[in-house]
């Protein structure tokens, strides 16, 4: 611990210590107002903040919450990063990923910032052939390659290794990852991997090639089946060690094979959870290094990808702010290498803009935020130590299951991993359809007036494996539907809002069921009468003292103009003439496929 001179000044010194019960006090007071009677421990309980994995967020962190000694950059257990210097120098390296092959997109981002390449090779991809043609005009001995080539691993890995020795690129001059990830590829397609190919392009990468890594242990595959951060850390675990298993016994030594491993995660727009999973990736990844006797091999190589999950297909301009977030996080979680996907990515493939925006992203927080200038910039933090400390312990335990259960590769086969990462995305699918994870743009604030935004279609994916979630699935079928019928009919499905009494009294809850029905694709019509509004439902919309007066008149009115279905924005009542409610918490996904379903919309 580093001691500073004593300079006569005392940080707060004016000010007397106070305790936590204090503030336990003042939290509970304000509690009482909102008619929650607590009080002490039970009063900061509930601020608490309930995550997947079983872990909490607390209202306030201090002293008290002890996490384990970090350590130092560059040394064991290498949480605040791999390398003593981190990414001060230059910042991290910006990978942007390309699956066609266009030379010209490629020579574009490699001039304007992007300082490696991660090339789809293959099936979803640039065809094996076509890789040299996709990196024309590349100088290979300055830009770091990294492959992701599937079931295509080995023709794609000896296409390159050709390319290099045509043009003359020096093997101790070759950087980047040949990709090869059999237990990923088998995730996504169900089909088995094979790991002798791995095994051999290992083996040549340590004699050969030594600024190549042969393998990917890609942790995105469980993350885009809705899988946990602390599922993503125990599958991208228990891959690495069936990787040190098959290529120690290929004959690499721990210390090689180890340095033939680059781990690929997930960055999304929780930014705490990010850098905490980052900082907990490598400290797990220490400790089976210094499990199997290598403890200075243990340092991760880090490949962060903003999340596929997190990106919407409706107001896709709010992506660029994900994935700005989500960047931030991955470059204060010390990531060595970020790729920015982007912000039409969900819609094909992107075009100029879109790429420019994204490799911008960050050439801005390097260049102008300087965030890579401080080393592990969030450590220190109580919340973000103890944050680290506790998802480490439960992606542990996850990678423990999964051992349990015969390791990655059987936990594959027999569906257990499925079945696991299913659960964890059936309690997250139910919080996006109450809304408690808001999706802006596509659950909250909608805009059903939006252009939609048209992409070329970008190469099929593989698939066959593990299924790819999004956030918005749910919400994109229904306005699917909305969209359907106002091609086959010249209008969205309508429902009028009745608004009783004065402004003050139903703005509110107006404008909240303005947002809910548009979230479901169907257009809110709030002015002249229900009559004229071309609706065959009607939304009360008031204070919850004007429904006591007025609500069951109103309904009685609007029924008899011809109204079929009444539903009242607030919590459920009794309130004759009423068939349903919504509000906050409410179900929006089937209240929202019910009333389409009842207005004939297929």
């Amino acid at each position: 611990m580093t001691v500073l001179p004593d300079d006569g000044l005392e940080l707060a010194g004016e000010f007397p210590d106070v305790p936590h019960e204090q503030w336990q006090r003042l939290v509970a007071g304000v509690l009482r107002k909102s008619g929650k009677d607590v009080e002490g421990a039970e009063a900061e309980e509930a601020l608490f903040t309930a995550l997947e994995d079983g872990l909490t967020t607390r209202p306030l962190y201090t002293a008290r919450d002890i996490a384990p000694e970090p350590g130092l950059p560059g040394f064991a257990p290498f949480v605040r990063g791999g390398r003593a210097e981190g990414n001060t120098v230059g910042g991290w390296d910006v990978r942007q990923r390309h699956t066609v092959a266009d030379a010209a997109a490629v020579l574009a981002d490699l001039e304007n910032g992007v300082t490696s390449l991660w090339l789809t090779v293959g099936e979803g991809g640039i065809p094996v052939p076509a890789l040299g043609r996709a990196l024309d005009g590349v100088y290979l001995d300055l830009a770091p390659v990294v492959l992701d080539a599937g079931r295509d691993a080995e023709p794609a890995a000896r296409e390159l290794l050709r390319l290099y020795e045509e043009r003359g690129v020096a093997p101790e001059a070759a950087r980047g990852n040949l990709g090869a990830d059999p237990l990923g590829h088998e995730a996504r397609t169900g089909q088995l991997g094979e790991f002798a190919p791995a095994a051999g392009l290992a083996r040549r990468c340590a004699a050969e090639y030594p600024g190549l890594r042969a393998l990917t242990v890609d942790a995105l595959p469980y993350h885009e089946a809705g899988g946990s951060a602390a599922q993503e850390l125990g599958c991208s675990l228990a891959t690495a060690v069936t990787y040190l298993r098959e290529l120690t016994e290929a004959g690499l030594s721990v210390e090689q094979a180890c340095a033939q491993l680059e781990f690929r995660y997930a960055a999304t727009a929780d930014q705490f959870l990010t850098i905490a999973k980052l900082r907990a990736a490598r400290r797990l990844w220490a400790r089976v290094a210094e499990v199997c006797g290598a403890p200075r091999a243990g340092a991760q190589l880090q490949h962060a990808v903003t999340s596929p999950v997190m990106m919407t297909r409706r107001d896709p301009w709010v992506n660029m702010l994900r994935t700005t977030i989500a960047t931030l996080a991955a470059g204060a979680g010390g990531a060595d290498s970020v790729t920015v996907l982007p912000f039409d990515h969900a819609l094909g493939l992107p075009d100029g803009f879109a790429r420019r925006i994204a490799r911008n992203t960050s050439t801005i927080l390097i260049e102008e935020s300087h965030l890579s200038r401080v080393i592990d910039p969030a450590g220190g933090s109580w919340y973000v130590e103890r944050l680290t400390d506790e998802l480490a312990h439960a992606g542990w335990e996850f990678f423990r299951s999964i051992e349990r259960a015969g390791g990655q590769a059987a936990a594959l086969r027999s569906g257990h991993l499925g079945r696991e990462l299913a659960e964890t995305w059936q309690a997250r699918t139910s919080k996006l359809a109450k809304r408690r994870e808001p999706i802006t743009g596509v659950s909250e604030f909608p805009n059903l007036g939006e252009k939609p935004v048209v992409r070329e279609s970008a190469p099929e994916p593989p698939s066959g494996g593990l299924p790819r979630v999004r956030r918005d699935e749910a919400y994109e079928t229904l306005r699917a539907r909305s969209d359907a019928h106002l091609a086959a009919t010249g209008s969205r499905p309508r429902i009028f809002l009745a608004a009783i009494g004065p402004a003050a009294a139903h703005t509110a809850r107006l404008t909240f069921a303005s947002n809910l029905f548009q979230a479901g694709g169907i257009e809110p019509v709030t002015e002249g009468t229900f009559e004229d509004s071309g609706a065959s439902e009607v939304c009360l919309c008031s204070s919850d003292a004007l429904y006591e007066e007025r609500a069951a008149a109103v309904a009685a009115e609007l029924r008899s103009a011809g109204a079929a279905h009444v539903f009242l924005a607030g919590r459920p009542g009794q309130y004759p003439g009423v068939d349903a409610y919504v509000f906050a918490g409410c179900d929006a996904v089937a209240v929202l496929s019910a009333t389409l379903d009842r207005m004939g919309v297929s």
